[in-house]
């Protein structure tokens, strides 16, 4: 009996809710405009702060209603203001709420209020407009379909202190920015964060925002200091444009770097300070100040480390050190300085152990809050250890040697946030560079194995920074090589060498060429096999110079010791051969020609494989041709192919010289032997001691 009364007693709770809600909607609708003003102030006062009386009135259809008097000019003023004041509490529900809104086109309604000339709605359309904007459910375009809102927008920065905080924080809201950070080790340049849409911030900086916004930096209001300095932070963030406009700007006689300084001093509120910092620091990754700037060394960077200390709320630290980490990241002496700054490296550790059983959390709502937040404190660690190890082996080694350093990154591999797992893996990534780490702490943790897990299945921006990790692991002194070529990773690698995301194809191919390195012949033809001749072209044919370059860097690994020459060229010499040649006559760079070249000189080196350049004129005559070549690399890259051609210890040799002879070779030894550089002149000599010995 329970489940067949179940149903209906719900749905006799439900219409009593709905009746009870409803004689507010209905009083919208009263012919008296004096109720119906009066309708909308009961409304506003019913649905302060209770969010089940908000989704009953939307449910009821109260938003169309409150819209259409909103925007008839025949309603009162005070009336208009009421119901922008009713659509503003509704959108600060739930995030269904304001998809509500959204659907029932509310923003061109609020921003067709912003012409009238009455202040007060004004201000009421823009604080709802500032409430729908920062719902991360508003798309941020939808403030830019209309050439003339943003010169509007500035135009009314003057009216009032509510107006000047209210567009701040729908500027800093709706230019949004989004995550998103060679030889044989492979370092990967990883913007920490990367901007959204550059478009956003060049119509508000063609707007004149840099100049209508700068004054309020001094306004006696703290909020409309605050979301001005919001403001900057977004706009300057990766833009040159602005940070260098930022730099020579002024208020009141002061530049305003030296406005941001002040408000990083201690005294100043801890969001103040973050964010000024958050300033400064895009302007220096942007150019516009130096890393050495003492705004920058004493005043930026200290105050970051601050924000890490576990002092600070949860966010603060997150923030403060997501910031350091991005402005340390590209800067070798920041990155020294910020290590020995305030034990900075120890105290990063307690990020892991966050919230702790001796918290000192009496707010059981905080306590709470940060429980559901603790990852977001590993995922800024990881990413700041990953910028102080960017570059120092002393650095690095201090990093690992942290309280069970190792351990955290390989349980960060595994987390279940993404964020972290790709924060952890960058973290990695940044120590792998470490050829003491690879040697030691990688292969006492086995990393490679978790590693090798993310690998197999893995969005693409946490593919990429695994594979660059990758290669740094199978670089030939890596202990963890030979595990890791154990556990399949040549199919995986070659699989990446098809993807259409040009850095895991470059990934791909680079940790080929450091597996390639002075491998067995197995490896070797595992690797040609996995590849097959078809992508091997396809690789070589990309339009990308770095896949090119790291393909000829693979063909020249998988082209040394004789009887890996020999074999290789015998079951793929033709291909080989027509690659080299489609490569020498294409039109490429020195450094691409040039590696072609020692590909050919590696040929050159084999036992039977250097027939197939004898018996190939076309080839002959192109070596001739760079022999005589105006740079100096590519003469030295040919003479090289020459001098395994003619060496006199070899069977064959004595034809090889005479056939060379009569193609001019020999002519052009002697003029490279008169050669103002050295090398050229050393080589060519060498060269013509074959042929009279």
């Amino acid at each position: 009996m329970a489940c067949v009364l179940e149903a209906p007693l719900r749905m006799s709770v439900l219409s009593e809710v709905t009746a009870s809600s409803r004689h507010y909607v209905d009083r919208l609708f009263d012919l008296d405009p004096q109720k119906v003003l009066q309708g909308v102030i009961d409304m506003k006062n019913a649905v302060i702060g209770n969010n089940k009386q908000k989704a009953n009135l939307i449910v009821l259809g109260a938003v169309p209603r409150l819209l259409y008097l909103l925007q008839q000019e025949t309603s009162s003023a005070e009336l208009r203001t009421e119901c922008a004041v009713v659509l503003g509490s509704l959108a600060m529900g739930t995030e269904n709420n304001v998809k509500s809104l959204l659907d029932c086109h509310i923003i061109p309604a609020l921003l067709q209020g912003l012409l009238s000339p009455d202040l007060k709605f004004i201000e009421a359309c823009l604080r709802c407009l500032r409430t729908i904007f920062i719902s991360p459910v508003t798309p941020e375009d939808l403030l830019y379909t209309d050439a003339t809102v943003i010169s509007h927008l500035m135009a009314l920065l003057s009216r009032s202190r509510y107006t000047q905080e209210y567009i701040c924080q729908i500027f800093s809201h709706c230019c949004k920015l989004q995550h998103w950070h060679s030889c044989g080790f492979k370092s990967l340049p990883q913007p920490l964060l990367c901007a959204n849409g550059p478009d956003h911030q060049t119509i508000l900086f063609n707007h004149g925002a840099v100049q209508n916004i700068a004054h309020l930096l001094v306004s006696t209001s703290y909020k409309v200091r605050m979301q001005a300095l919001k403001c900057f932070s977004v706009l300057a963030f990766e833009n040159p444009q602005v940070s260098v406009t930022l730099v020579n700007v002024s208020v009141d006689g002061e530049l305003l770097p030296q406005i941001f300084v002040k408000m990083l001093q201690r005294d100043k509120p801890i969001e103040m300070q973050l964010t000024s910092a958050k300033c400064l620091t895009s302007m220096c990754r942007a150019g516009a100040i130096r890393t050495d700037d003492s705004c920058i060394v004493l005043k930026t960077l200290p105050c970051l480390v601050r924000m890490c200390s576990k002092e600070r709320l949860l966010e603060e630290r997150v923030e403060g050190a997501e910031t350091l980490a991005y402005l340390i990241e590209t800067d070798v002496e920041l990155q020294r300085i910020a290590s020995i700054t305030d034990h900075l490296i120890v105290m990063l550790a307690d990020y892991f152990k966050y919230p702790s059983s001796v918290s000192a959390i009496t707010d059981i709502k905080r306590l709470d809050h940060d429980l559901k937040h603790a990852h977001e404190l590993r995922q800024a660690a990881f990413k700041l250890y990953a910028s102080l190890g960017a570059n120092d082996e002393d650095i690095r080694k201090k990093i690992i040697e942290t309280e069970n350093m190792m351990d955290r990154i390989v349980n960060g591999l595994s987390e279940s946030s993404i964020k972290v797992r790709l924060a952890a893996v960058r973290c990695l990534h940044s120590l792998s560079r470490s050829v003491q780490q690879l040697r030691t702490s990688f292969q006492d943790h086995a990393v490679w194995k978790p590693l090798m897990k993310v690998l197999q299945n893995a969005p693409n921006e946490i593919l990429v920074v695994a594979s660059s990790t990758l290669c740094n692991l199978l670089l030939e002194f890596s202990p963890s090589k030979e595990p890791i070529l154990e556990s399949g990773a040549i199919e995986l690698l070659c699989s990446l060498t098809q993807s259409e995301n040009l850095a895991l194809r470059v990934n791909g191919i680079w940790a080929l060429m450091n597996m390639a390195f002075q491998a067995e012949q197995k490896i070797k033809s595992d690797i040609l096999r996995g590849l097959s001749t078809e992508q091997l072209f396809q690789l070589l044919s990309d339009s990308d110079v770095n896949v090119l370059m790291k393909t000829l860097g693979l063909l020249r690994n998988l082209l040394s010791t004789r009887p890996h020459i020999d074999h290789i060229m015998s079951t793929h010499g033709k291909q080989i051969m027509q690659a080299v040649t489609l490569i020498l006559e294409g039109e490429h760079n020195i450094e691409v020609k040039e590696q072609t070249l020692c590909i050919l000189a590696n040929i050159a080196d084999g036992t039977t494989a250097k027939e197939l350049i004898m018996t190939n004129d076309d080839i002959l005559q192109k070596i001739k041709y760079y022999m005589s070549h105006s740079n100096a690399k590519l003469q030295l890259a040919a003479m090289f192919c020459i001098s395994n051609l003619i060496w006199n210890e070899e069977e064959g040799s004595q034809e090889r010289q005479d056939k060379l002879r009569d193609m001019g070779i020999v002519d052009i030894l002697h003029k490279l032997s008169q050669s103002s550089d050295p090398n050229l002149c050393d080589k060519a000599k060498t060269a013509l001691q074959q042929y009279l010995a």
